[in-house]
């Protein structure tokens, strides 16, 4: 596998985590939009070939995800 198979395998891999992940989440309408466009501009990237953009903004959606829950901004909905 070249690199960039593994950049666009990855990059669908955590999309595809995060879709499922934010289902259960709640919490500030801000950072959920936020994460939201970072999901939407990834696959924007990945549809136009541009897999660093794309991997990039999925790390994004991760770390607003992340640190929502941390600073208590989100919470889990199903916990």
């Amino acid at each position: 596998m070249n690199v960039e198979e593994e950049l666009r395998n990855e990059t669908v891999k955590w999309l595809e985590k995060i879709e499922s992940r934010i289902e259960s989440v709640g919490g500030d309408r801000k950072f959920l939009e936020n994460i939201r466009a970072y999901i939407s501009d990834s696959k924007y990237f990945m549809e136009k070939g541009d897999l660093v953009r794309a991997f990039e903004c999925i790390v994004w959606a991760w770390a607003w995800l992340e640190i929502g829950l941390e600073v208590g901004k989100l919470r889990n909905e199903d916990a």
